[in-house]
């Protein structure tokens, strides 16, 4: 499963909710090919179709086999990729969002706080900017900004002051640094202090939330009837809008309760599998630590 690259998470239930679709299958964030290996493996009649943006992801894709094609391409790129591959529907969808283990093993790539690196956080070459030029170049009220709206950091100012005074900032232990000394030693004890400032890096430099929003409607509308969307996602701006798009698809019927007869016309385009999401079993956090903060949502394309 690729273990040295990445530690695929929630496996078994990704094979529950996918392992007997046959058809395409794509597979949005390939990363390592732990879900895709396990999917061509549970089923003789999938293909997998893989997206990544990230360069080294592809290197992984190389030992897989003709049943799966993959394309070094963000998943805001989904729509075009298909017609490429001249495909008008799917039969299902994966998207296990963040940073992969790879990602934050490897300093050089700048996404960790524990480890020396360049500011870069890029998740590939397409993203318009870096880090660098967030830390070292931004306006300070927008530095507050995206730790507010992407870290949900309740000391986004302190921070940000931070930052902007410790400038020129060199590298990813340095910046770990400046955030930590900018918060109060009581709130230090809750993970690491620089957890969420890295996180609305992240997020700024490769657009994550938009491109997520995008591609969930690409997605539902490229399913056929009865095929299934899946999204694992690790923190609770990502959750929450995918729970928005597929509360949004399940609805039908949006006229008053007191209408006689339905005048709207709408019905559900979706199903959903997983209504309050699923987590990972204790056993499996216990084994992989990143899995912890991972959550499952699944839906179904009924009409």
């Amino acid at each position: 499963m690729g273990r040295s690259y990445h530690v695929p998470v929630m496996v078994d239930r990704v094979e529950h909710w996918l392992g007997s679709i046959d058809g395409t299958i794509v597979d949005a964030t390939f990363g390592g090919g732990g879900h895709s290996r396990v999917l061509l493996e549970a089923n003789p009649a999938v293909r997998v179709l893989a997206l990544d943006r990230d360069p080294d992801a592809g290197l992984q894709s190389a030992s897989f086999g003709p049943r799966l094609v993959f394309h070094q391409a963000d998943f805001r790129s989904l729509e075009s990729v298909l017609q490429k591959e001249q495909l008008d529907e799917i039969d299902g969808a994966l998207f296990d969002l963040g940073v992969s283990s790879h990602q934050l093993d490897v300093g050089e790539r700048g996404f960790s706080y524990r480890q020396r690196g360049p500011l870069d956080m890029r998740m590939g070459p397409d993203a318009g900017f870096d880090a660098d030029l967030v830390v070292n170049q931004w306006p300070e009220a927008d530095v507050v900004r995206i730790l507010r709206t992407y870290g949900e950091e309740r000391y986004a100012r302190r921070i940000a002051a931070a930052i902007v005074r410790g400038r020129p900032i060199a590298d990813t232990l340095e910046l770990a640094r400046i955030v930590a000394s900018a918060v109060p030693a009581r709130s230090r004890r809750a993970g690491h202090p620089a957890r969420r400032t890295f996180q609305a890096i992240r997020i700024a430099v490769n657009d994550e939330l938009a491109a997520l929003d995008a591609v969930l409607d690409v997605a539902v509308r490229m399913l056929r009837l009865g095929g299934r969307i899946l999204v694992i996602s690790y923190q609770s701006l990502e959750d929450r809008i995918v729970k928005r798009r597929f509360a949004a698809g399940s609805r039908g019927c949006t006229c008053p309760p007191d209408f006689p007869v339905c005048v709207c016309d709408t019905v559900a385009e979706l199903r959903l599998l997983t209504r309050r999401g699923e987590t990972p079993s204790t056993g499996e956090i216990e084994s992989n630590l990143r899995a912890r903060s991972a959550r499952l949502r699944a839906a179904e394309r009924v009409a």
